[in-house]
């Protein structure tokens, strides 16, 4: 009988998505494995693949449908011999069960984080599948993230390329033989970026009073999902259900400066293997770690049932991307050197601004680091995210006058703000961290002990 495709669920949390885009027609042969849609979250785009093959009889739900809710039928796959005529809409409106015929591919970069090698040779007698990324003859090609990403970078059209990969997909061994025989050059006309998309303007009869706003004065932007789920969650927590407060302190960062220099003096060139760049950014978020550590009463969330504390930090790091911001994560903080916690953050901001990251990689955390030093701004206070007891907010370091055993001096000074949920991190257990912190900053060596 038929079978339902149903929209995916990409995250444990996630209860609706965007169907940004199919990569299949009505008619279409699809083989276990096959990408056949792009799902959009509030904050990532993820691959869908087919878990059955057959036929794509019906598809149901549009691309650039909003609001999809997890299980809901989004397609009909036809088996053998079965026709457009077998399908029951009505009972693939409501499935009995909750076991989607598509699921999320998470397209790991690594051999390691998906349990296979994405370099293994494709089974004997397998021809290409449906592809899906675009060539420069308009086909889609079938290719992995990484091999993607390697193609663009080095300016390949992937469609004069063939795969060696399961189901012929173009895979990162593809890549470099390309490169290395000088084959697969992307012309100048496949080498323009496509068009950024139209910002959509919508109608907001109603919004405005149009006696002072008349409705050709301005431009309405319509709110993606990541914007919705911001104002949604931020504004819940401001105003309904977190109690909380602000805490300052000034920091000073001479020491950490030089140590900061002495360091990134040791790394090998740029372009060698092993180089590095360790920013102040990355040496804040290794003080939080340890400073939560040394004060496990501020890694904490709050339940009606129970008061959380965290084993390990957890640092969100707030990235701001198109349309919003993001908090991708590094995971057990106090347990890495700086220079991987460095890696690790360059690696997730890039991927970020393209909406690439995985769930799991921003969803979750202990506590947040929010970082506007680099635009100028003194100090500022950020809102919690929960279920997280704490987020802190870093200001630009700046010379300032201070003063010590009565006499004046100059120092490099930054001022930090921790913005607590009373519920769980009171006044005194704040106090104590931001205690803790300012002493990992102005004596940077010892967190190396």
């Amino acid at each position: 009988m038929p079978t339902p495709i149903l929209m995916p669920a990409l995250s444990p949390t996630m209860e609706e998505g965007t169907l940004a885009r199919w990569l299949v027609k009505e008619g279409d042969e699809v083989s276990s494995g096959d990408v056949i849609a792009e799902i959009e979250t509030d904050k990532a785009t993820m691959e869908v693949e087919a878990v059955d093959e057959g036929k794509i009889g019906k598809i149901l739900i549009d691309e650039g449908a909003e609001g999809v809710k997890v299980n809901e039928t989004i397609a009909v796959l036809l088996e053998e011999g079965e026709t457009e005529a077998d399908i029951d809409l009505s009972a693939s409106e409501k499935p009995e069960n909750s076991t989607a015929s598509a699921e999320t591919s998470s397209k790991a970069e690594t051999p390691a984080a998906n349990g296979h090698d994405e370099n293994a040779a494709a089974p004997s007698g397998n021809s290409q599948r449906r592809p899906d990324t675009s060539g420069a003859d308009g086909d889609r090609v079938k290719a992995s993230p990484l091999a993607k990403r390697m193609a663009e970078n080095e300016g390949l059209d992937l469609g004069q390329l063939t795969g060696s990969g399961p189901h012929g997909r173009i895979v990162k061994r593809d890549i470099e033989k390309a490169l290395k025989e000088g084959t697969g050059k992307a012309s100048a006309a496949s080498k323009a970026k496509p068009q950024q998309k139209a910002i959509a303007s919508v109608p907001v009869a109603g919004a405005l009073d149009e006696r002072l706003y008349p409705v050709d004065s301005y431009e309405a932007i319509k709110n993606d999902g990541m914007r919705k789920t911001i104002a949604k969650r931020l504004g819940q927590s401001f105003n309904q259900e977190v109690p909380h407060f602000p805490l300052n302190i000034d920091c000073e960062l001479d020491e950490l400066l030089a140590f900061r220099k002495d360091i990134n003096a040791m790394s090998p060139e740029k372009g060698e293997d092993g180089y590095y760049k360790i920013s102040v950014n990355d040496l804040i978020i290794k003080a939080s770690a340890l400073a939560l550590k040394r004060v496990p009463a501020a890694n904490a969330s709050y339940t009606d049932e129970a008061i959380i504390r965290h084993k390990h930090a957890d640092i969100g790091v707030a990235v701001a991307i198109d349309g919003g911001l993001i908090t991708p994560i590094v995971w057990k903080a106090e347990t890495k050197g700086l220079v991987q916690i460095s890696e690790e953050i360059k690696d997730m901001a890039g991927r970020a601004k393209s909406k690439k990251l995985k769930p799991e990689e921003y969803q979750g955390g202990t506590f947040s680091v929010s970082n506007l030093g680099m635009f100028g701004i003194k100090s500022f206070a950020s809102i919690v995210n929960q279920p997280q007891g704490a987020i802190m907010s870093v200001g630009a370091g700046e010379q300032r006058p201070v003063v010590r055993d009565g006499a004046l001096d100059i120092a490099t000074v930054m001022t930090i703000t921790l913005t607590c949920d009373h519920r769980v991190v009171d006044g005194a257990v704040g106090a104590e961290f931001l205690a803790a912190f300012k002493r990992f900053i102005k004596q940077p060596k010892t967190m190396l002990l």
